[in-house]
């Protein structure tokens, strides 16, 4: 049975017979009474000494069970710390496994950075060497001098642009706005050759403004078709989008198409909208004039707004033709009607 000894008001209570533990634990008994002895009588009242914490004053089982008690808890932390300091291998190679899953995101993140930069860069270029060329090409062949009358006579010389490409078929131009819309006109048998080609036959695109392959060169169908980039920078077709403004056609009724017979043809916007790549606008061929005249009724009800221009089967239309922002299926087109044609040199 275990043993404790108590000293509470200054007197000592034993529930061991005087003398059981040999000298040296008397005194220490000894020493342990003159300190409480000394204590001020105010701490007597409440505090207790627990004689069983002094190692001479417990029995040999006591020492023994808290040494017991010691070396397990002792143990048990230091398995946790060596626990917590070295990982176990499932441990490692899950972090070996983050480590390489974040490396090839961010090799896979900077070579997506290079591409993209690639494209980006490419597409500007494309857009400034296609500029710089059609520029080139105005400052060639084309010239504005002031005619007898004080009109501004616009020409175009045919015989350069036939030696730089020998598929030149005629000049567009807008007046006064969308004056962007500059551009030599081109035909060959495959109306997909210059979509990604420039009238100087480069490789960009910007590609080049060009007649349908199963049109007349002289322009003289019933419906001729005239296809156009619109690219980002504004340039090729981009602007026929404004005439979805009916204030846009108010004040820009008119382009004109020069040939290389000499001749200055003039067409009035009579209609202009969206559409879709399959719709009756773009048919070329008529059975008679019945079908024509359909052909012309659905233009103008296709058209974003009523312009009033009176179009008969007696007369030619030109439509230009764009891609939009809406989808890959719609067109924006601009179709106008020859109003009046006059040689100019």
């Amino acid at each position: 049975m275990s043993e404790k000894k108590h000293y509470h008001r200054g007197r000592r209570r034993s529930s061991s017979p005087a003398g059981s533990r040999g000298s040296s634990r008397d005194s220490s008994r000894e020493r342990a009474a003159r300190q409480v002895e000394r204590r001020p009588e105010e701490d007597w009242e409440n505090d207790w000494i627990d004689l069983e914490e002094d190692e001479d004053l417990r029995t040999p089982d006591q020492v023994k069970a808290t040494g017991k008690r010691r070396a397990a808890s002792g143990g048990k932390a230091a398995a946790g710390k060596k626990k917590g300091k070295t990982p176990g291998k499932g441990e490692k190679k899950n972090g070996r496994k983050g480590r390489m899953i974040s490396n090839i995101i961010l090799v896979v993140a900077v070579i997506v950075f290079c591409v993209s930069a690639f494209q980006l860069f490419y597409i500007i270029s494309g857009y400034y060497e296609g500029r710089k060329e059609y520029d080139e090409v105005k400052d060639l062949a084309i010239t504005e001098e002031e005619s007898e009358d004080g009109e501004n006579q616009f020409a175009v010389d045919f015989d350069t642009l036939m030696g730089i490409n020998p598929d030149t078929v005629g000049w567009i131009r807008f007046d006064p706005e969308p004056a962007q819309i500059n551009y030599p006109l081109v035909q060959t048998a495959d109306n997909s050759t210059y979509l990604n080609k420039t009238f100087s036959a480069s490789d960009n695109t910007v590609g080049a403004i060009f007649v349908n392959t199963y049109n007349n060169p002289d322009f003289n169908d019933r419906n001729t078709i005239i296809y156009g980039h619109r690219m980002n920078d504004s340039s090729m077709f981009h602007d026929l989008a404004k005439y979805e403004e009916q204030s846009f056609w108010e004040a820009n009724p008119y382009f004109y198409i020069y040939t290389p017979d000499g001749r200055e043809i003039t067409y009035h916007i009579y209609a202009a909208g969206q559409v879709t790549e399959t719709s009756d606008t773009y048919l070329t061929d008529f059975a008679d004039d019945a079908a024509y005249q359909a052909f012309l009724d659905y233009t103008k009800e296709a058209s974003a707004y009523d312009t009033g221009v009176e179009v008969t089967t007696q007369d030619t239309v030109v439509t230009l033709s764009t891609c939009t922002r809406a989808s890959d299926e719609h067109r924006m087109v601009v179709v106008g009607v020859k109003e009046s044609e006059k040689q100019i040199n």
